[in-house]
């Protein structure tokens, strides 16, 4: 499967120990039989970011830390770090979040939630595992790790130019309502992924104001000239891209993302129990973007580190090309309103997120410090899961003091930061 990608409208500018907890095989969708039985496979291309892809399943090497150059006792050490500061946010996320919001108006919960897992994590280096801990098999909610892969089925769609460039009008593609004003006709695709959209309406019965964290009372500004982070407007461009593809998202990111990339079957994505609608003569649930009012996707850890090995690779799961590298370099590009955003990714631009990490990484981040953090230039993939806030840059500081010396800087040219 080839995709062909334009620069200009994906929106570029310039450029251990082990302990292994066994992943839950599920049902197989019928048309995933066929590959069911993949091996893994070790790519012999001393350039690329992963050597090695696990097949499904139980599939998945693991290496010792030593037969990969790391030191085991400082990555033990690590691991130890993650399990120590395991966050304490009740198990009960539906009482968590009713409590959080108590009394501030239009916080309702309207989807699913179920109780959170324990902290566990793994860690990547070339697609091996070299460390695992907690049960990683276990489908967690993720709270706004979901934002990512929901950017993930726009970039789907300007892969498949579905649209054709990231700066065109969202309401030249969606004639619902939702972009008939004058204000809201001037948000662009690029807007609604940078979360600078100041998209100004109610949704599920969420007004926008429900989730303006830069002030409920606050003037709106024109779109493309503020940066706020706001589920319900997250939630809205969840609902344009399923009317952009013409059916739901999770059967859109199943068959075009997860089932190339050998995930599981055991993950879900929810909307809210008022978020049916009609797309395409079919009645289909729009998904959330988040869990802050229940929802969002729920996915296991294992899963995770897939969806960051296929970003580590740069679109590619073995020969085959997943995502296209003009979106994942659009996508980790900074905006001009918060540099340690690009397309519902998170940046560690100039350091600012993760001091001790590579300039370059990135992650997908979510409440209870969820997080699949992807390191380019020390070839790492790291998913932690419920680690206490404020913690998860000691945790990476120690990660990359037990990893091998990188085998090279990263494309972007930079100096190594260490």
């Amino acid at each position: 499967m080839l995709i062909h990608g334009r620069a200009n409208r994906m929106g570029l500018r310039g450029k251990c120990g082990l302990v292994v907890i066994p992943a839950l095989l599920g049902v197989l969708h019928a048309g995933c039989m066929e590959n069911e039985m993949i091996a893994p496979e070790e790519i012999d291309d001393p350039d690329a970011h992963v050597t090695y892809f696990p097949g499904r399943g139980l599939n998945w090497k693991e290496k010792t830390a030593s037969e990969l150059g790391w030191d085991q006792a400082t990555l033990a050490d690590a691991v130890d770090y993650a399990v120590a500061n395991e966050a304490d946010i009740p198990t009960d996320l539906r009482g968590y979040l009713e409590s959080r919001f108590e009394g501030l108006p239009d916080q309702d919960i309207l989807g699913p939630l179920k109780e959170r897992g324990k902290m566990n994590g793994m860690i990547l280096h070339r697609g091996y595992i070299v460390a695992e801990w907690g049960d990683t098999a276990r489908t967690d909610v993720t709270f706004s790790v979901t934002k990512s892969l929901l950017g993930t089925t726009v970039g789907l769609a300007l892969d498949r130019e579905l649209i054709r460039d990231v700066d065109d009008l969202v309401a030249e593609y969606v004639d619902d309502g939702g972009y008939a004003s004058p204000h809201n006709a001037m948000i662009t695709w690029r807007h609604t992924l940078q979360q600078s959209s100041e998209w100004e309406g109610t949704l599920w019965g969420k007004p926008d104001t429900a989730d303006r964290r830069e002030g409920r009372d606050r003037t709106l500004q024109d779109p493309g000239t503020f940066w706020e982070y706001n589920d319900v407007r997250v939630n809205r461009a969840a609902l344009s891209a399923a009317r952009v593809w013409g059916e739901s998202l999770p059967e859109v990111l199943d068959r075009e993302f997860m089932t190339p990339i050998g995930a599981s079957r055991s993950w879900r994505w929810h909307g809210y129990r008022n978020s049916t609608v009609e797309i395409a003569g079919q009645e289909i649930e729009s998904v959330a973007g988040g869990g802050h009012w229940g929802g969002g996707m729920w996915i296991s850890t294992r899963d995770m580190a897939r969806v960051g090995l296929l970003y580590l690779r740069r679109g590619m799961w073995r020969e085959e090309r997943v995502l296209s590298e003009e979106f994942i370099d659009a996508a980790l590009t900074p905006s001009e309103l918060n540099p340690t955003y690009g397309y519902m990714w998170w940046l560690n631009t100039e350091g600012a997120l993760w001091p001790s990490a590579p300039h370059e990484s990135f992650a997908a981040r979510g409440g209870g410090d969820n997080m699949i953090w992807v390191d380019p230039v020390n070839e790492l993939v790291v998913v932690v899961r419920w680690i206490e806030r404020g913690t998860q840059d000691g945790l990476l500081e120690r990660i990359l003091a037990a990893a091998p010396p990188a085998r090279r800087a990263a494309d972007s040219g930079r100096e190594v930061v260490r």
